[in-house]
Parts: structure tokens; sequence; C-alpha cells
């Protein structure tokens, strides 16, 4: 007996709700929205693990608008906090397009634009608002965001929200947030942190699990080559760049200057065709280039970790690790962004000799030995260096990668695994401290005196 496919058509939304996604061209739910859809709906406190890619949000988006009532208030019913300025915009378009046959105000706030703008919109009424943590309290202390209304709660991201240094932010919200609501909580990792604050301040709550957090997407062909130096792993990238079927492409990097020197290297080759995204780019440059790259107007984006977490950018064929991230979470965190909606992705990572220590870490992470590939034998080979690359002292610097936080393993490892070390390698050779009791030993020459 055959099993019929699932629809959302079974979860039996409003007639405007299921209008929106057939117009949206949705029709099959993906795991997480089908596990986390009667959870959401019996109004228990929720915590979603899953990986990136796999439809989180409209996980707890379709619950929360099938119980949606008009309720004459001007305060937010609904609050979802996100890490970054980017996913809220992300968030917001997917609610209006969700919303665009109902009546519901949504809103998105983020530093770095004017307050004032968002405290005149936020007086006139917000039904639904979505924000970071730092805009949103400041807002709220102000006197401008009331949550006397609010029914349900959501923190996306939850473990980077902390990990950018949010706690605090989060504590204080938190406290200011009536304790008659619901919260739904998505994350990828479960750290020590994001169990004390669960807690101290969620009720009971009900795990939704896809998958153990953290192991490697299926649907993501990953492959790493060796390539000696910085520059030779330029050449290498202009020299994959002539197949077509490296069409939309994320280039990650560790830094902002390396992100800076590879994409003057590639509007030398395709002037127009590229877009770099870091820290110091303005909001509005960021926005506008990752507009254009959903748009298909670019090939491809040089990014830091900036985009390796919560964007869902579609249709990524590449993910290419120049440079390896700062900790084996965030390698899951960027190869994430390809092989998305059950589609395949290619995840490449380019190995300099200096990293591969920290190369074997993520995969004893993962717990998944990644292909090697040959280095193409007619690759030119630069013997021009980074300074990083010349200073020892740096590269020896640069293996001491922060260790991963205690209790956020992804998943139980293997037996034989479970001996391993996955921190830096000064993690393995901890040096021994003795407590000093120099107070108590001046204390002690006093009284023989």
């Amino acid at each position: 007996m055959e099993l019929s496919t699932p629809s959302f058509t079974d979860f039996d939304l409003p007639k405007a709700l299921q209008k929106a996604l057939d117009e949206w061209g949705l029709i099959t739910p993906t795991p997480i929205q089908q596990r986390a859809f009667p959870v959401i709906m019996s109004g228990k406190d929720v915590i979603g693990i899953a990986q990136t890619g796999t439809g989180k949000t409209l996980a707890y988006l379709l619950p929360i608008f099938k119980q949606w009532r008009f309720q004459q208030t001007d305060a937010p019913r609904v609050l979802v906090v996100v890490p970054t300025r980017e996913l809220v915009v992300q968030v917001v378009e997917v609610v209006t397009q969700l919303t665009q046959f109902m009546t519901i105000r949504t809103f998105g706030v983020y530093g770095g634009t004017n307050i004032n703008t968002q405290k005149d919109i936020l007086t006139g009424g917000v039904d639904f608002l979505v924000g970071t943590p730092g805009r949103l309290m400041d807002l709220s202390l102000d006197g401008y965001l009331r949550f006397d209304s609010l029914q349900k709660l959501v923190i996306d991201e939850f473990d980077e929200i902390l990990s950018q240094g949010f706690r605090h932010q989060m504590t204080t919200l938190l406290d200011l947030l009536k304790n008659k609501r619901q919260n739904i909580l998505f994350s990828a990792t479960m750290t020590d942190e994001v169990d004390e604050m669960l807690d101290t301040f969620f009720n009971l709550p009900v795990e939704v699990s896809l998958a153990p957090s953290g192991t490697p997407l299926e649907q993501i062909n990953q492959q790493f080559v060796e390539i000696p130096n910085f520059y030779t792993k330029i050449n290498y990238i202009e020299q994959q760049l002539k197949d077509p079927q490296w069409e939309r492409v994320l280039l990650f990097v560790s830094g902002k200057r390396t992100a800076d020197l590879l994409f003057e290297k590639l509007e030398e080759w395709e002037p127009g065709r590229w877009g770099v995204l870091h820290s110091n780019k303005s909001q509005n440059y960021r926005l506008q280039t990752l507009a254009q790259f959903q748009e298909k107007n670019l090939r491809g984006i040089i990014t830091t970790d900036v985009m390796a977490r919560g964007l869902d950018i579609r249709d990524i064929s590449h993910v290419v690790n120049i440079e390896l991230p700062q900790s084996p979470e965030y390698y899951i965190h960027r190869i994430g962004r390809t092989g998305r909606a059950e589609k395949t992705g290619e995840a490449v990572s380019l190995i300099a000799p200096y990293e591969m220590e920290f190369w074997i870490e993520i995969q004893l992470f993962m717990d998944q030995e990644v292909t090697p590939m040959v280095c193409p034998t007619d690759l030119e080979i630069s013997t021009r260096k980074m300074d990083f690359e010349i200073d020892k002292k740096k590269i020896k610097f640069l293996l001491k990668r922060p260790k991963p936080s205690e209790g956020a393993a992804f998943h139980e490892k293997s037996d034989k695994n479970k001996k391993v070390n996955l921190g830096g390698p000064g993690k393995r050779n901890p040096r021994k401290t003795k407590p000093t009791n120099r107070g108590v030993e001046r204390k002690r020459s006093a009284k023989k005196k």
C-alpha cells in the first residue's frame, strides 16, 4: 500500500492562508514543518532543533496564522526575535507574502536605521513584529513597545543570538514579557547557555527534532582540495569559474581583508557579476547586494560568516570555503547555504597546509570523512604569500580556533570518537596551573612577625 505524499492541505489551513501558499507554488511541507505543526498548535512551549535550509520559518508561521483571530489592539500579538538585520528583512518578506490575503500589520525593527521612524510606526499599531534583540530592547525601554497583548514569542537562531553577545538584551526582553504566552524556539545547536535560558524562562518545552543537529546535510556533496597558499586558491577559483555549472556561488573567507582582495580579482575577471558582504559594508549596501543576488543579477557573493546563518537564498549551486571558519559549527552553517529545499548542492573546501589540522577537527566533529579532490595539474601555483602565511606565529594563532561551547555537540558521537577532543590544539594540552594563596601567605608572615 502506497503512502500518500504529504501536502499543506493536510493542515486544514484557512482559505486565505492556503491561497497564499498556492500562489507561492508551495505544495509539500518539509519534515520539520510536519512535525512542528501539531506541537505548536497545542499551545505548549516548543524547542525546534533542525538544520539550516529545512523550512523553519514556515514551520512556526503556519500554525501561528492558522490560529490567528482578529483582536482590537495596537500592541504586537506575535514577536519574532532573530540575530541579524538581514534575517529581519527576510522574515518580514515571508510573513508579508504569506498574509497577503489577511489583514495583519507586520513590521521589522533593527539597528543602523532611524529609531524615530520605527517609534512612529509602532505608535500607529503593529500586529506582527520582527526584530533584533538590541533594537527591541531600546524601543521597549523607551516606552514605545508594549507587550501586554503578546500571545506568542518566537526566538529563531537562539544559539546564534547568544553567541553574538545578546544575552543581556534577551534577558531584559524576557523579563519585560507577560508570563501568559507561548514560547517557540528554533536553534541549530543546544548549548549550556541555551539550556540555562530555557530553564529560567520556558515552561516545560516540548522538543521537536528533525535530525541530530549538526550532522551534514545528505543532499550536499562535500569535497576538498589541498592548495598551498591563498593566491593559488584565487587561481583555482578563476579556473573553476570557467565551468558554467558554477552558476550561483557563495565564496566564504575568514576576514574582511581577504574578502576585499578576492572581490577585486573577481571584478577584473567578471565586472559587475559579484558582490562582497562583511561588517564594514553599510546596511543599505548589504541589503541591495542580497536583493541583486536573489534576483540573479549577480553570479555570486564573497562573504565572511555574516551570511553563514539563517538567510534563505534559493538555488545556490556551490559553496566554497576559501578559508576555513572559526569553528566546526560554522562550517555546517556555511555549507547549509546550498542543498536547500530538497535540492542537491556542492560544497568545496580549499585547504592550505596550515589549515589541515583544523580541517581534520571539522571532519571529526561531523563524524564524516570528506572526499579529497586531486589538485588540477594545470593549476598555476603562486609563489606570492599573504602576510599571515609568511608569519609562522600568525599561522600558529590561526590554528588555535575558539573551542566549541561545552555541551554544544551536535550529536552523540560513536564510541571510537568519544575520546577525541574536538577543541583547538591548545585544548589538548591545557596548561596546569596551581591555585595561588598569596594573600594567605602574607597573613601568616605578618602573624609570625
